[in-house]
């Protein structure tokens, strides 16, 4: 008879450790879904920075048109006003 509560016991614990491992599973399962998605974005995103390097240098040369003008209106502003 003791022989046969070791049994039942031996299948419950089984079928408790075959259920914990299904849920193990599906939730490693997900992850890897998700590290997925991430890597794919990853690599979205640097396919869209093989162009930094021209719009930088674009950026300087705004920038330096920018600042000249800026200068060229300060110079004329300051000879409209009176001095002091």
């Amino acid at each position: 008879m003791l022989w046969w509560i070791g049994n039942v016991l031996l299948l419950v614990a089984a079928l408790v450790a075959v259920a914990l491992l299904s849920r193990l599973l599906g939730a490693v399962e997900r992850i890897r879904k998700a590290s997925d998605d991430i890597l794919a974005g990853g690599v979205a995103a640097i396919g869209q920075l093989d162009a930094a390097p021209e719009l930088l240098a674009q950026t300087d040369t705004v920038v330096e048109e920018v600042a000249d003008g800026a200068v060229r209106y300060a110079g004329s502003v300051a000879k409209l006003l009176p001095e002091e």
